[in-house]
């Protein structure tokens, strides 16, 4: 199976490279078509016009704009992402700090949203058939319909205004202090032995997790009720019934992983849909991510930021797409045909 899995796996990797590269030349093509100094932004606003000219021969900006980009994609494979306008600090440091919050909100709540599609799916497709199929569907047409940012403000309102049961700002109680380790505020607590850090971190990430999986839960289960569907239209599917096979052992058995395969594919795509949208519930949230980096560097015209912020949402995304790609040729042997 190795043999088989291995080439194919080395394929997905070199046209994520590609992506990568082509992702990273646009980026720096329209920021830099912007009408933004980065020279005269770096400076303080007492710098002369000589001093402004010789930042931006220091910066590399008098060179044609091909080489500019050699010579940035050249600092970016060694690591040096530049030094943010805004807060005068090494980019890279900057988005290292920042990425294993979204990270830990974007997992969950995906842990979330495949939990509630796989549970509703089964329930839509239980209800086939029945009285109950057009008030199901329509209920998950109307979840569909309704966007992340919708549920975070509801959130909001009830549970943090209303009944102020659950915090909706940051990402720990005001007197507490993150604890050094990895970023990942949930491991990092554990294992500095802290369940009232663990225990503030998960209180600040209900809200916010529960409105991106709830947002995203949807799609799942309207594709894994119609894969069940189809799968129950295969042959296998009534010899098994013939066989004299309990509905529930049919559908466990047989069904479910056959028709959990397209919905893995889904779950894949939604995963990296799902993690850009943690951009806008986090400004919502005053939750200090990625998303908010983003923003602040927008706001900002921080163009080192924004390049680099860019690029790790990319890669992330990559990096999940080439999993989940893992994972279904590992589920499907028809793939690994050559």
């Amino acid at each position: 199976m190795l043999t088989t899995i291995i080439p194919l796996i080395g394929r997905r990797l070199a046209i994520s490279v590609f992506i990568l590269l082509i992702v990273s030349v646009l980026l720096f093509l329209v920021l830099h078509v912007l009408p933004v100094d980065p020279a005269a932004m770096s400076m303080p606003p007492t710098a002369t016009i000589a001093e402004i000219e010789a930042k931006r021969i220091e910066m590399g900006l008098d060179k044609p704009l091909p080489q500019q980009y050699l010579i940035w994609l050249s600092q970016v494979l060694h690591g040096d992402f530049g030094t943010s306008i805004h807060f005068r600090r090494g980019v890279l440091g900057l988005v290292l700090d920042t990425l294993p919050a979204t990270i830990e909100l974007a997992v969950l709540s995906m842990i979330i949203a495949s939990v509630l599609g796989i549970v509703g799916g089964l329930v839509l497709f239980h209800v086939r058939g029945t009285r109950k199929e057009p008030a199901m569907d329509f209920g998950s047409i109307l979840l569909l319909s309704i966007p992340e940012f919708l549920w975070s403000l509801f959130f909001i309102l009830l549970f943090g205004v209303a009944l102020h049961v659950l915090p909706f700002t940051g990402r720990l109680d005001p007197d507490m202090r993150l604890p050094l380790g990895t970023g990942f505020l949930l491991f990092d607590s554990l294992a500095a032995g802290r369940p009232d850090i663990f225990w503030s971190a998960v209180k600040h990430m209900i809200l916010p997790c529960f409105a991106l999986g709830i947002a995203f839960s949807p799609t799942i289960m309207r594709v894994l009720r119609s894969s069940l569907i189809d799968v129950y239209q295969e042959d296998y599917i009534h010899l098994a019934r013939l066989r004299g096979l309990s509905e529930r052992r049919i559908l466990v058995r047989h069904a479910l992983k056959n028709a959990i395969l397209p919905t893995l594919s889904l779950m894949g795509v939604q995963f990296g849909f799902l993690f850009g949208g943690t951009l806008l519930v986090e400004v919502i949230y005053s939750y200090p991510g990625l998303g908010n980096l983003m923003v602040d560097a927008v706001r900002n015209a921080d163009l080192p930021i924004i390049q680099a912020v860019g690029l790790a949402y990319c890669l992330v995304v990559l990096v999940i797409n080439t999993v989940v790609d893992t994972f279904y040729l590992v589920l499907n042997p028809k793939l690994r045909i050559r």
